[in-house]
C-alpha cells in the first residue's frame, strides 16, 4: 500500500494539532509521504508583508520563529532540537533575504510566489523533526527538491504532470521504497527557470495529488477540518450529511461550483491514474469520510448534493455580430479572463453572451471589453448573483429533472437568472439572486436529498 496524504493549515495550526497530525500518520504500517500546508495564519501573514504594511523584517521572522518553536517545543526531542533549531534559522535566514529583495526591487512580481510559499518549508520541516522524535526516519523536502514542475501565470499555476511523474519517480520512489517518510511542501512547483509558482489557495490539496499520481499511490487522503463532502453546506442545512463514496466527476463539479472541501483541480490528476481520493476529518480521524473514486453505478435519489457559490456577477454582452462572427466569442472570452479571472459559466443566445464571473474582479473584466466597442452595443452587469450546482449520477438522463429542480426555484420565489445544462451529465448549474439562494438550497435538500 502506498498513501500520499496531506495536511491543511488547522491540521498544522499549533503544536497539540501537528502533535495529531503525527499520531494519524505514525498509525499507518505502509508506504506514506505527506504533503503539508503552512501552519494557519502564515500564508496571510506573508501576503501581508508583500502589502508594505510597515513592518520590519526582524520582527516578523521573530513571530515566525516562535509560532514554529511553540509548536516544536514540546513535540521535538531535546537530542533533535539542536539540529532543528539550526535548520529553521537557515530557513529564516533565507526568508529574510528574501524580503529584502523583495522590498528593494521594482519587479516585484518575481518574488511573490516565492514569498507567498515560504510557511510550507517551515511547517515540513517541524512535522518532521516531531516524526524523527517518535521514530519515523522522516526528512523534510521541499517542491524544488522532488521536482514538481509547474507552469501557468503567477499565483495560478498547474502542474506539468509528465514531467513532474518523471521526477518524482527518481526523487521519491526510492525513498518510500526504503521506508521513509517524506514531508513534502505543497502548494507550489517550480516553472521551467526554477522559481516557485503557486497553485492557488488551497492548493496543497493539488498538490498531493500531483504527487499521489507521480509514484503511482493507491489513496491520496486529504486531511482536513470537515468529515468529507456534505449534501449541502451544513450552515445553509442543518440537516445536511456527509457523502460516504462519490464519483470523480461529481466531487469534480462541487470543488469546483462552491464545495470548500478539496482545491478544484485535486481530482484531474486523480482520475488519470485511477488513485482513489479520501477526504478525512484530523479531528475525527474515526470518521468514515467520504472516498472519491471511480464508480458504475447509479443512485436512485434525484440529487446528491447541492452547492452553493455567492459573490458573483452575471455579464452580459449584446452584439448582432456573435452570429456572423463565431471567432468573436472566443476572443471576448479570452479578455474576460486575461488577469486569470475565473468564468463558472456561458450562455450564448442569437445576439447575447452572458458570462457569470467573482463580483470583485467584474470591473476590471468590463474595462477589458472596451476593446470591442466597435463590435459590441452594449455590455450590462447584474451583479448579487449566486450559483447553484445540483449534483446528481445520471440526474440529466432521467426525463423531468430540470423541470422537478425548477419548480423548486419557483416555491420560493426565486427567479432563474441563467442556465448551464448539458455540459455535463451529473449536474446543473444556475444562477438565482443572491437574496433567494439560501432559501434554493434548502428547498432543493428538503425535497430531494432529505434527512
Amino acid at each position: 500500500m502506498r498513501k500520499i496524504m496531506k495536511f491543511g493549515g488547522t491540521s498544522m495550526g499549533s503544536g497539540e494539532a501537528m502533535s495529531r497530525t503525527a499520531d494519524i500518520i505514525m498509525s499507518y504500517d505502509c508506504q506514506r509521504a505527506a504533503v503539508v500546508s503552512a501552519m494557519s495564519g502564515v500564508t496571510n501573514s506573508l501576503l501581508e508583508m508583500m502589502g508594505d504594511n510597515g513592518k520590519e523584517v526582524p520582527e516578523y521572522l521573530n513571530w515566525l520563529r516562535r509560532k514554529h518553536l511553540d509548536a516544536a517545543r514540546d513535540n521535538v526531542s531535546p537530542e533533535l532540537m539542536p539540529d532543528y533549531l539550526e535548520q529553521l534559522e537557515h530557513q529564516l535566514s533565507g526568508l529574510g533575504h528574501l524580503i529584502h529583495l523583495y522590498r528593494q526591487d521594482e519587479d516585484r512580481i518575481m518574488y511573490q510566489d516565492a514569498l507567498a510559499s515560504w510557511g510550507e518549508r517551515l511547517s515540513s520541516l517541524t512535522l518532521s523533526f516531531i516524526l524523527r522524535t517518535r521514530g519515523a526516519d522522516s526528512l523534510a523536502l521541499t517542491s524544488e527538491e522532488v521536482g514538481i514542475v509547474a507552469a501557468g501565470p503567477p499565483g495560478n499555476g498547474g502542474a506539468v504532470l509528465p514531467a513532474t511523474e518523471s521526477n518524482l519517480r527518481r526523487t521519491l520512489t526510492p525513498l518510500l521504497n526504503q521506508g521513509k517518510v517524506p514531508i513534502i511542501t505543497g502548494y507550489y512547483g517550480v516553472d521551467g527557470r526554477g522559481r516557485p509558482l503557486t497553485f492557488g489557495r488551497g492548493g496543497s490539496d493539488y498538490s498531493a495529488a500531483v504527487v499521489g499520481h507521480g509514484v503511482d499511490a493507491d489513496v491520496v487522503e486529504i486531511w482536513t477540518d470537515v468529515n468529507g463532502f456534505m449534501s449541502a453546506d451544513p450552515r445553509v442545512v442543518k440537516e445536511a450529511r456527509t457523502i460516504a463514496e462519490m464519483d470523480y466527476g461529481e466531487a469534480a463539479e462541487l470543488a469546483y461550483f462552491g464545495a470548500k472541501v478539496l482545491h478544484p483541480r485535486t481530482i484531474e490528476p486523480a482520475k488519470r491514474k485511477g488513485v482513489a481520493v479520501l477526504v478525512k476529518n484530523t479531528f475525527n480521524p474515526s470518521g468514515q469520510g467520504t472516498r472519491i473514486h471511480g464508480l458504475d453505478r447509479h443512485s436512485q435519489d434525484l440529487l446528491r448534493s447541492v452547492a452553493l457559490k455567492t459573490g458573483l456577477s452575471i455579464v452580459k454582452i449584446y452584439s448582432s455580430e456573435l452570429v456572423y462572427q463565431p471567432e468573436l466569442v472566443a476572443r471576448i472570452l479570452e479578455a474576460i479572463s486575461a488577469d486569470g479571472t475565473t468564468i463558472y459559466a456561458v450562455s450564448t443566445s442569437l445576439s447575447t453572451l452572458a458570462v457569470v464571473v467573482p463580483s470583485e474582479g467584474v470591473q476590471e473584466a468590463c474595462a477589458r471589453l472596451k476593446g470591442f466597442r466597435d463590435q459590441v452595443e452594449a455590455v450590462k452587469i447584474k451583479e448579487d448573483a449566486a450559483l447553484i450546482c445540483a449534483v446528481g449520477d445520471g440526474m440529466l438522463e432521467s426525463c423531468g429533472v430540470s423541470a422537478k429542480i425548477f419548480a423548486a426555484v419557483a416555491d420560493v420565489g426565486a427567479n432563474v437568472e441563467l442556465i448551464s445544462e448539458g455540459a455535463s451529465d451529473i449536474a446543473l448549474n444556475f444562477m438565482v439572486g443572491g437574496s433567494k439562494a439560501a432559501d434554493v438550497v434548502r428547498r432543493l435538500h428538503e425535497l430531494y436529498i432529505g434527512a
